[in-house]
């Protein structure tokens, strides 16, 4: 395949006299080729200039473009200093002759010309920037430094921003940049003078790229996007803009930075700065703020400008005006910025590329991309045609006929033809990207209404004293919203007791802007809003202090099926892989945990879920914590007192976890096994024993699951089920909890063991766990002494805690407390492993304890009690009789358990409390009194 310049399209000459006074000499190319120089030269005086310059060169140009493009850059490498500036002007006429040839012809895409320049641009800023750290090395005035850091510019990086950083560069364009060095590369002593010498070299860069000559210039340098240039320096310390970036930066200067690539210099130093820079850039969460941060830069570009007017094609800005090419620039870096901090895969730099990314995650649809991303183009090419007339930096078009007649020349098209194109598709960019900014309703606050009769003026009074709302910015937003929110409050079943609902969510909110520009740019979350403040005070409270779930809720997966423990573990391990520091691990877990737990909450809330499929899903979600923790932790503890000694550890569920089935506000019942094997200390830089080794360990489990850290908490963890209790050491090993179980156990351990799991840890060891606890619970036991055990244990239950109200469905004689020992009861007696309560009492009718309609009842009752308290604990926290207090609560708790009003909910209940306690007392009372008897007879 001939590597020679293809002819796709050809500009024609705007005049024919030009173009062939300036090809007159070229008459032995091929016929095609002249064409393409005739019609350059002859709507264009710079490009005719360039062919006139070049003529000896463009020859060979035309049968090779890549190669002819690769000798220039060679060249540009192998200069001499001395003769630096003369070489570089001179590639820049040969480069821009080039791209305007293969771009007028088609022979490369927009991307390739784009590239070119941006690779030429990038490649003149290394070379003039080495070349003057070499000159200050070489003077000694860049203290410690020598010949071989001249490779990496002395730690200095040149960051491109904007479209030279997406290799995006126009035909005309200036190139910005932002020129940071590592402090660190130098002592203390001589950062100053490290400084100044840095200063210099930038100063002195630019000025080879930016200075015109003769021979005419290479690029035109801005400087100015750095932090706060009117009064730092060219160059300053990445310590210095990272704490800049960090306390002061903005949202234009977040948006900047999507683009921003080290280009020159230090490449490794920059990369590490820009890796710095992720949290500043993208958020953790969905920032629509960004949305009115964006559309305000709009407004004051086109008032400064002189863009806002109405769209017209003569004089009109392609870059600046509307529906221009800052238009889709503008849409696809503030979707970028909401959605990218939770979403790595939108971090792209170039314009198309981010358009595409934002499809494929579903933020927009792939006809909006298509569209954007061809007028895009097209938008583009009409940019480069414009800049090609003069080689000015303008992107406005010819204010006259004639002007307008070169720009349809160089498109080949008549100017009639090319002016309604052109105006059409300006006029859908507009349409598409405006209504992104200031969506019907125009972004500003709907006339004052007359608060619904139904709701309480003086509450909503009280809201602007609220910190949500004291910001300015905060209540400007909010009271675009008031309407709206009203509204939808004064429709719910019991207006009043939402308004005050939404009262106590809006009173503990620390800050609104971020969380009221998501309902102001997504309303449809106010109805979730309103819903959940309507039914769950324990979700609302929860919400005013963790908002950034609602994050969340714009996911398309949120409303899917759920994906299963295995899935879970996989997401939250793979996210974890990323995160190399302990504390953002830690951190990161709580984010990731918060929004699955939210998620799962809702579907109950809204019954895409009931409660037992709610119950295996919270526990399937701990699961996952503990699995992806768990070697976080060891990691981290190993780091200081070496590998796990011996085989390693298991941690173990028990209770409701080992069960599967928790609810929004369970503890986690723990216990960590480990086994040491012949190990005797940790091999580390702080070495310990085996048992302090694992004691310590398992803290370090439990505080990662447990302490409030920036990102909140967790968990509560119980530990009081290990051997021995509250009196035993915190981890236990292998060998004497199978000891233990054996000879020492109360009969109650032998209960709790038969809902014991392991979650996470050692597989050989989970194997051996799991095989010693199917074999202990299979042996046979004395029926008498079991049931002993279990009325021995429900007097300590009654001792410890009465009822809490008829609501309480956990603690009390015939509620859940005392299913679950029945149910446990009957595993230990059947000799089976099951752990589920339906599957514990089924196994007490397989033992003969039971007979079916006993087990049959029991789980019946179960069920309910269990939809009582996970409907409960979602409306209300810990706290049951908060469930009933409100409208929405009270109506949840009928829809979850199938009741057709609270008080026969109530009396369902009771009656069910009072059968199962009659059943569990006849049951296990006869068996126990029949060994107080036996006992009896044997003393006398």
């Amino acid at each position: 395949m001939s590597n020679a310049l293809q002819i796709i399209r050809c500009p024609r000459s705007f005049d024919p006299a030009i173009s062939r006074e300036v090809t007159a000499e070229l008459g032995h190319l091929p016929a095609d080729w002249r064409a393409l120089l005739e019609g350059a030269a002859g709507s264009s005086p710079y490009l005719q200039t360039l062919i006139r310059s070049e003529r000896d060169w463009i020859e060979g140009a035309l049968a090779d473009p890549l190669a002819a493009r690769a000798t220039v850059f060679d060249d540009c490498r192998a200069c001499p200093p001395d003769q630096l500036k003369s070489v570089l002007r001179g590639a820049k006429r040969k480069i821009a002759l080039l791209c305007a040839l293969c771009d007028l012809s088609g022979h490369w895409p927009l991307e390739e010309v784009t590239g070119t320049l941006t690779r030429f641009g990038e490649l003149a800023v290394d070379v003039a920037l080495k070349a003057e750290i070499a000159l200050a090395i070489r003077r000694n005035k860049l203290p410690g430094m020598s010949e071989e850091d001249i490779a990496t510019a002395g730690g200095m990086t040149v960051f491109a921003m904007g479209k030279m950083g997406a290799y995006e560069l126009n035909y005309s364009s200036d190139i910005d940049l932002i020129c940071l060095f590592d402090e660190t590369r130098f002592a203390p002593d001589d950062f100053m003078e490290a400084r100044q010498a840095m200063v210099r070299a930038t100063r002195n860069m630019s000025a080879a790229l930016n200075d015109r000559t003769a021979e005419g210039y290479v690029f035109r340098t801005d400087l100015r996007l750095r932090p706060d240039p009117s009064v730092t320096p060219v160059a300053l310390a990445m310590e210095a803009a990272e704490r800049y970036y960090e306390s002061l930066g903005r949202t234009w200067e977040r948006a900047a930075y999507i683009k921003a690539r080290a280009c020159a210099g230090d490449i490794a130093a920059g990369e590490r700065f820009l890796k710095t820079l992720t949290p500043f850039v993208w958020r953790r969460h969905l920032d629509f703020a960004a949305i009115e941060d964006a559309h305000n830069m709009r407004l004051r570009i086109r008032e400064n400008k002189g863009t806002g007017g109405p769209i017209t094609v003569l004089g009109h800005d392609m870059k600046l005006g509307r529906g221009g090419i800052r238009e889709i620039e503008f849409f696809t870096q503030t979707r970028q910025l909401i959605a990218g901090g939770r979403d790595p895969s939108l971090r792209v730099r170039g314009t198309v590329e981010g358009l595409q990314a934002l499809s494929q995650a579903g933020w927009i649809s792939a006809d909006v991309t298509e569209t954007l991303a061809r007028h895009y183009r097209d938008h583009r090419e009409i940019e480069h045609r414009i800049q090609m007339v003069h080689d000015a930096q303008t992107h406005r078009m010819p204010t006259s006929e004639e002007g307008l007649a070169r720009i349809a020349c160089l498109m080949d098209e008549d100017a009639e033809s090319f002016v309604a194109g052109l105006r059409e598709r300006l006029q859908e960019v507009h349409r598409l990207t405006e209504d992104f900014f200031v969506p019907s309703g125009g972004g500003t606050a709907k006339p004052a209404e007359p608060v619904p009769e139904e709701l309480d003026q003086s509450v909503i009074a009280r809201w602007p004293t609220y910190p949500a709302l004291r910001s300015d910015r905060g209540a400007r937003i909010f009271e675009r919203l008031k309407p709206e929110l009203l509204g939808r409050l004064s429709r719910t079943a019991n207006p009043g007791e939402a308004l005050l609902a939404l009262d106590g969510f809006l009173a503990g909110m620390p800050a609104g802007v971020q969380l009221f520009s998501l309902f102001e740019a997504n309303p449809q979350l106010i109805d979730l809003l309103v819903d959940i403040v309507g039914t769950s005070p324990a979700l609302a409270n929860y919400l005013s202090r963790n908002s950034s779930v609602f994050d969340a809720v714009l996911d398309g997966g949120f409303f899917s099926d759920w994906p299963g423990r295995a899935a879970l573990i996989a997401e939250l391990q793979e996210a974890l892989a990323v995160e190399s520091d302990y504390e953002r691990q830690l951190d990161l877990t709580r984010r990731w945990h918060r929004e699955w737990h939210f998620r799962t909450g809702v579907h109950h809330l809204r019954g895409l879920i009931d409660a037992a499929e709610a119950g295996q899903h919270y526990a399937e979600l701990a699961d996952a914590v503990i699995v992806g923790l768990l070697p976080k932790v060891t990691e981290h503890f190993a780091a200081k007192h070496g590998p796990m000694p011996g085989r390693g550890c298991v941690i173990v569920g028990m209770g409701s976890l080992g069960a599967g089935r928790l609810t929004a506000s369970s503890d986690l019942d723990l216990i960590m096994i480990y086994d040491p094997l012949d190990a005797e200390m940790s091999e580390g830089k702080r070495p310990l024993a085996v048992r302090p080794y694992y004691a310590r360990l398992t803290q370090a489990v439990v505080t990662a699951l447990s302490a409030p850290m920036a990102e909140g908490r967790l968990y509560e963890v119980d530990m009081r089920l290990r051997p021995s209790g509250s009196q035993g050491p915190v981890a236990t090993s292998w060998p004497s909890f199978t000891q233990y179980q054996k000879n020492d156990a109360w009969i109650w351990e032998h209960l709790a063991l038969t809902r014991a799991r392991v979650v996470a840890g050692d597989r050989d060891l989970s194997a051996e766990v799991e095989a010693f606890r199917s074999d202990f619970l299979a042996a046979p036991r004395d029926r008498t002494t079991v049931l002993t055990g279990v009325s021995e244990m429900r007097r300590r239950l009654a001792a410890a805690k009465t009822p809490d109200g008829p609501w309480d469905a956990k603690t009390g004689p015939g509620r859940m407390l005392d299913i679950e020992l029945a149910a446990q009861a009957g595993t230990l007696l059947a000799g089976q492993s099951c752990r589920t309560v339906a599957e514990g009492l089924l196994a007490g009718v397989a033992s003969g304890w039971l007979d079916d309609a006993q087990a049959q009842g029991l789980t019946e009752a179960y069920g309910l009690y269990w939809s009582v308290q996970s409907a409960a604990r979602l409306i209300a926290g810990k706290g049951s009789d908060g469930a009933v207090r409100g409208e929405g609560g009270a109506a949840f708790l009928q829809r979850s358990t199938g009741c057709d009003g609270i008080g026969t909910l109530q009396q369902a209940l009771e009656a069910a409390y009072a059968t199962s306690a009659a059943c569990i007392d006849a049951a296990v009372g006869a068996a126990a009194g029949t060994k107080d008897e036996s006992d009896e007879q044997a003393i006398s």
